[in-house]
């Protein structure tokens, strides 16, 4: 028997790896989570799995709402050397965990700084939150509808928004602010609210002389400005206003217009009262009728021609839809006549066939210097689209009449010629080939060299078409000193000087025009005589206080009160209603009748 063989001492530590035996592999145990926490509705039976696999737990519950995420810094999430298959073993590459992510300082020299700015880009749009996108897409909305509601080209030029990251945290104190945008007086009217209440001043004050002080250097200058020769290929220069020619109808120059010119407070006065009258016949739609509801109204209704006429009135003593203490008056019959306006420029579509040319051209005048006084955007496109109106309707023999194209007359010429003159103050597009045509016409039924005009070829000449050629030529360009101007404008100051026993307002309100622009002893002759007695036959009481009668007229009986009266207030308000067309005549406005006759 061998003999036993003594244990070996025990050893106190540890044992080396090499002398234990491997442990066998054992598999975990699967983790189950309590029953308590899934809900019975997401308990689905999962598939067996091969014994050999190893078991995957079941997905947590759903939560109502993700938990709050907090971006964490971009240093802290940038990945650098080491791949996530390293780390993680089967993890899928690409996938960021906590704890894989080093000091952003471990990474600099790998990659490219190209791959940097990517990755910069890249942190900087997926840590924006969505509040911050939302408010620059509003802030975007709002600038675009200011920039839609306000008049293109007059108060914004360019605007440009400039979004970026800030150098760095700073704790500012915001500031509330907001875009003062005009109030459009349009939206604020409704076309059925009730009429607006005026006092009609009952007496006229007399008459204070204003001294006719030399004052012509004061304007002289603006007066340069306001109209400078272009050539338009009609034999002389045209004056083309450079700055508009409804720009003294406000403010300082009006002012400093009518001393110069020959106003006085009395024919500011009877103005003022005709207009209040015009305010009280206001339809309620916005416009203006021929017929009523005042006494002697006209015999035929054409609502386009008796609103822009009104208009007219109101716009000559400074008045748009946006400024002056009529500016609702205005905005409401502006409003009736560009819905009236159809895609072509017409505007009198309820005017009997030889009534609308009459219409159209005064409708015409009164968008185009509403637009020329505002540069309201909403006006451009009915002003430009009132012009090619009128280009198109010009006929071969270069004047317009009752048809579109078809004949021609002195009378509705007159009118095209100052629609087309007020589109190009207020910068529209005219066709000047349309401006060598009107010569052409003019040219057909002038007499005496062109100092006397009738209403139609081979006619005679009369004194209320001659006044109305007269006018054509100086806006078409003949020059001060012409001698058929001089000859004509001689003729209307002598032999048909204003007369109020026989009234002639239509003449009346063309030869005031001629006179006015032509200045010197033939307006002072015609001024002295229209200030002191077309404001004296102004009704002075009861319902129709304000107005001119029509009764003696030579057209009154046919278009009535609204008629006279307009024509009234255009020949009271020529002082400052169109800026002069000639330098001369504001320095010769001042100086004594007889120092200016004409031999």
């Amino acid at each position: 028997m061998p003999p036993p063989i003594a244990a070996p001492p025990l050893r106190v530590g540890p044992v080396p790896a090499s002398v234990l035996p491997p442990a066998p592999i054992v598999p975990p145990a699967p983790i189950v989570p309590p029953a308590a926490t899934v809900p019975p509705a997401l308990l689905r039976p999962t598939p067996a799995t091969p014994p050999a696999s190893r078991p995957v737990p079941p997905p947590p519950p759903p939560r109502s709402t993700l938990p709050p995420l907090r971006p964490e810094p971009i240093a802290e999430r940038r990945l650098v050397g080491a791949k996530p298959d390293a780390a993680m073993g089967s993890t899928a590459a690409g996938v960021r965990w906590k704890g894989q992510i080093e000091n952003v300082d471990q990474r600099q020299g790998n990659g490219t700084a190209g791959d940097d700015e990517s990755t910069i880009r890249e942190d900087i749009t997926r840590s924006v939150p969505s509040w911050l996108i939302s408010m620059v897409i509003h802030l975007l909305l709002f600038v675009l509808l200011a920039l839609l509601t306000s008049p293109v080209g007059q108060d914004f030029g360019r605007v440009l928004l400039t979004i970026g990251q800030a150098d760095g945290a700073k704790d500012a104190d915001l500031t509330e602010f907001s875009i003062d945008q005009q109030s459009s007086v349009l939206d604020e009217i409704d076309a059925n609210e009730a009429e607006v209440p005026v006092d009609v001043p009952m007496d006229i004050p007399v008459d204070v002389p204003v001294p006719m002080v030399n004052v012509a250097s004061a304007v002289s200058s603006a007066v340069a400005e306001s109209a400078v020769p272009v050539d338009i290929g009609l034999g002389e220069p045209a004056l083309v206003p450079a700055s508009p020619m409804v720009g003294g109808r406000s403010g300082a120059m009006k002012k400093t217009l009518l001393m110069l010119y020959g106003g006085t407070p009395y024919t500011e006065s009877a103005v003022e009262s005709a207009l209040a009258w015009l305010v009280k016949n206001q339809n309620k739609d916005g416009s203006w009728s021929l017929r009523g509801p005042y006494e002697d109204g006209g015999t035929t209704e054409n609502k386009s021609a008796a609103t822009a006429m009104a208009l007219l009135a109101f716009m000559g003593a400074g008045n748009t839809h946006v400024v002056g203490e009529y500016r609702q008056v205005v905005a409401k019959g502006a409003q009736y006549l560009v819905k009236k306006q159809d895609r072509d420029g017409f505007f009198a579509s309820d005017s009997r066939d030889h009534q609308q040319a009459y219409a159209q051209a005064q409708c015409s005048i009164a968008i185009c210097e509403l637009y020329a006084m505002s540069h309201d955007s909403w006006l451009r496109d009915p002003a430009q689209k009132a012009i090619k109106c009128a280009e198109a309707w010009q006929s071969p023999e270069g004047g317009w009449r009752y048809q579109p194209g078809f004949d021609s007359d002195t009378s509705v010429t007159g009118w095209f010629l100052m629609a087309l003159q007020s589109g190009l103050s207020g910068g529209l597009q005219v066709d000047r080939a349309v401006l060598y045509k009107v010569t052409d016409f003019l040219n057909s039924v002038q007499s005496y060299d062109g100092a006397g005009y009738s209403y139609q070829m081979r006619g005679a000449a009369s004194q209320a078409m001659t006044a109305e050629g007269l006018l054509c030529r100086q806006y078409l360009g003949w020059p001060h000193n012409h001698p058929a101007l001089i000859e004509g404008v001689e003729a209307l100051s002598t032999d048909y000087n204003f007369d109020i026993n026989d009234p002639d307002f239509y003449y009346w309100y063309y030869a005031t025009q001629v006179l006015h622009h032509f200045g010197g002893a033939p307006w002072k002759a015609w001024n002295n005589e229209m200030r002191e007695k077309l404001p004296a036959i102004q009704v002075k009481r009861g319902q129709e206080a304000g107005s001119w009668a029509p009764q003696r007229d030579r057209w009154g009986g046919s278009a009535g009160r609204l008629y006279t009266t307009c024509m009234a207030i255009y020949c009271l308000e020529v002082y400052y209603r169109h800026m002069p067309l000639y330098k001369a005549s504001a320095h010769e406005a001042a100086i004594p009748i007889e120092d200016n006759a004409i031999d």
